[in-house]
């Protein structure tokens, strides 16, 4: 399957289906999954949102919590309260059902666009994405155990400018960043609202990744089971999901089975424009 396809994939993922007024159905894609991408969740709560907000009105900051795992068997259906209409800022909190129990909860706040003051930080020094090897060539030599997740086809392209999880573990517990290049795999419609929700969706591919390079681990290859249990995201300049973003990420603190994460994403360019930061359920079991 060519990777336009995997992406027009998930752009019909995040065109939810307006079932009445303020209600939205949306589905899973047809992969073996226990439970629902959070990232897909995440996405498809915010299309939800922006659909009861005027165009002009983007996003600039959500917050989430995940309820209970999503089941990608049946549809989830999106219900969006709308909290507030102000001069400058309106509100929108979304709860995602499924077998009649709230899954996921998500508030968003939209802002009219206005001028006021600028600065920013610094983005990390990263060699350029091309010079970097792609995922399925970091993958290659684990493909043995990694199974499916080996050769899964990806509507984002991640390009690590740090060793991964899977290869880190063999050198042990690296402490730092964890630096990824991404970008969606192919073009997208110009429409803002799907580049925010499409960076929803990829924002929590690796964010955890972070606090397992901490401690020489990996999901796919260690006894460790995680999940999301919230996550926030920041929204600051316009960007294109298209083009190449840098993914910085870092794990301050990890305790009592619960990973903390941040990231920033970066243009080429050096323009910070958007933040995230996540909180997830780590066990770790080590084999006796």
């Amino acid at each position: 399957m060519s990777d336009q396809r995997v992406l027009d994939g998930l752009v019909q993922l995040l065109d939810l289906e307006q079932i009445e007024v303020d209600i939205f159905r949306g589905v899973s894609p047809q992969v073996t999954m226990q439970r629902v991408f959070g990232g897909q969740v995440a996405g498809q709560a915010l299309v939800a949102a922006g659909r009861t907000v005027p165009a002009e009105r983007q996003v600039h900051s959500l917050h989430a919590y995940f309820l209970r795992p999503g089941d990608p068997s049946v549809p989830i259906v999106y219900t969006v309260d709308r909290l507030r209409d102000g001069r400058s800022f309106t509100s929108r909190r979304v709860v995602a059902i499924q077998h009649g129990t709230a899954i996921f909860s998500l508030s968003a706040s939209f802002q009219r666009y206005e001028e006021g003051l600028d600065h920013q930080g610094q983005m990390p020094a990263a060699p350029d994405p091309e010079t970097l090897p792609t995922l399925t060539e970091r993958l290659a030599p684990f493909a043995d155990k990694l199974g499916d997740y080996a050769t899964l086809p990806r509507p984002i392209e991640l390009r690590y400018a740090t060793d991964p999880p899977w290869q880190q573990r063999m050198n042990g517990p690296r402490p730092g960043r964890n630096l990824v290049w991404l970008r969606a795999a192919g073009t997208l419609p110009d429409d803002p609202l799907l580049h925010l929700c499409a960076l929803t969706f990829a924002s929590d591919l690796t964010l955890l990744e972070s606090v397992l390079v901490r401690h020489g681990l990996s999901f796919y290859l260690d006894e460790v089971a995680g999940a999301s249990l919230d996550h926030a995201m920041w929204f600051h300049r316009p960007f294109r999901v298209d083009d190449w973003l840098f993914y910085d990420q870092d794990s301050p603190i990890t305790d009592r089975a619960r990973g903390f994460a941040r990231g920033a994403f970066y243009t080429r360019a050096g323009a910070l424009v958007a933040s995230c930061a996540q909180e997830g359920m780590l066990r770790y079991r080590p084999r006796a």
